[in-house]
């Protein structure tokens, strides 16, 4: 399908029409693209440095806290990540803003035209167009994540990034990536390229010789957790060392112990790359400014948290796998260690992802649970989430979307006002960001 976008539409719909062009939704290659990308010019030979970021959790706060870092000493930075919580846009950030529309249709229409209607992905055709509009803006550095995988990703189109990195591996997409760990790992490896540097965060045994063993295969130095680097909570500080220097730093302004291990892997991220000169001033300013929304977001602001009884706390994250579970599950348990409020669970899941393996991290931790069913045609329904909870040992119903679902709360009879938390899905945390007009900026 080619030809451009009629007067007076908008990205919105350049992307429907995007999403006709091939059968599969995931269909990891890179031919495709490799001949997308020939047709334009090769825009991947004329971006900015690349920090490249692949992983199976943390990469987007890992991200966050990159940008926030480059950004406080005054680097200018493009940033690409996935998937969108409420608007497509906020997939790519040029010069730290989000794209604008007619920026972003004009790069749609034109990587649409240079297809000329063959086969080719929707994340495949989309990334072609964030590399268009990335070459085409000055910047210093461009934050590049992986979208699944690493090997056949579409992003793997760099052939001398400034660095790659490997967030903490876990199991999930195994129709895609393969059934074990060390099958995941391999495929993350793919993005090591020789000289540049491999930073690469704590790791189960498993994954992490897999990812050694690549790197130094691939003659990419490595940067290891608890090798060449450390980062760890002390005093309620994070501090960082490494062969050159010990960094005392504020803990995160993300929530959650698992946030230090991802600001750590950015400060090591950074310290691996001498040739950008960040401060330790402006790491320091960094971890105190990342935002990255859905994970343990308080949404203390907007509407919905005035739907729950006085004094309750209302959390949001996207956190959707057994690993995420534990990260969610343990930043929980820290905040009952501060102030212990009941916990009340509202959950929705994609049939891909294992409900009973997320809800049982909630096992003697939540109070109560409703299964809703998040937006998109492969939700669970919510009586699979309640089936689950229940398994764990929860208390659970299932309500008819997370609006009704906060509407019951107050009829829980608890003892003190909960802390409910909004969890098990990325589409369900774009809809209750929309749903409380805070969407990303």
């Amino acid at each position: 399908m080619s030809g451009s976008t009629p007067p007076g539409s908008s990205a919105d719909q350049v992307l429907a029409r995007l999403g006709a062009l091939h059968p599969k939704r995931i269909d990891l290659s890179l031919g495709r693209l490799n001949r997308l990308l020939s047709a334009l010019g090769n825009p991947e030979k004329k971006l900015p440095p690349v920090i490249h970021v692949a992983g199976t959790n943390g990469k987007g706060s890992t991200v966050a806290f990159l940008r926030a870092m480059l950004e406080a000493a005054s680097r200018r930075v493009h940033a690409y990540t996935s998937p969108h919580l409420v608007r497509f846009h906020e997939r790519i950030r040029l010069a730290g803003k989000i794209v604008s529309d007619e920026a972003l249709a004009s790069a749609l229409e034109e990587t649409e035209r240079a297809n000329a209607g063959e086969e080719i992905t929707f994340f495949e055709i989309t990334t072609a167009a964030a590399l268009l509009l990335f070459s085409r803006k000055e910047a210093d550095v461009l934050l590049l994540e992986v979208g699944l995988g690493g090997r056949l990703d579409a992003t793997n189109v760099i052939e001398r990034p400034l660095a790659t990195v490997v967030t903490p591996v876990s199991i999930d997409h195994t129709e895609y990536l393969g059934p074990m760990i060390a099958d995941i790992a391999g495929e993350k490896a793919g993005i090591f390229k020789r000289g540049s540097p491999a930073v690469i965060a704590r790791q189960e045994e498993p994954a992490l010789a897999v990812l050694e063993r690549a790197a130094r295969k691939a003659g990419a130095p490595l940067f290891v957790s608890g090798e060449q680097w450390h980062a760890h909570e002390e005093g309620g500080r994070l501090v960082y060392s490494d062969e050159q220097a010990l960094l005392d730093l504020p803990r995160p302004r993300l929530f959650g112990r698992h946030q230090i291990d991802n600001a750590g892997t950015a400060v090591a991220t950074l310290r691996a790359i001498p040739s950008l000169g960040i401060p330790p001033g402006a790491i320091e300013a960094g971890l105190q400014k990342a935002d990255w929304p859905a994970r343990m977001q308080n949404l203390s602001g907007g509407k919905l948290a005035a739907m729950l009884p006085q004094g309750a706390e209302l959390w949001l994250d996207g956190g959707h796998n057994a690993a995420g579970a534990d990260a969610v599950a343990s930043a929980v348990g820290e905040m009952e260690e501060r102030v212990p409020r009941p916990l009340v669970l509202i959950a929705g899941m994609l049939v891909t992802k294992s409900a009973g393996d997320f809800l049982a991290r909630f096992s003697g931790i939540a109070r109560y649970a409703f299964g809703v069913s998040p937006p998109g045609e492969a939700s669970r329904p919510a009586s699979e989430i309640v089936t689950a909870a229940n398994n764990a040992g929860i208390e659970a119903a299932e309500a008819n979307g997370f609006l009704e679902a906060l509407g019951r709360v107050k009829d829980l009879n608890l003892p003190a006002p909960p802390r409910v938390l909004i969890t098990g899905s990325l589409y369900l945390a774009g809809e209750v960001l929309a749903a409380n007009e805070t969407p990303p900026s």
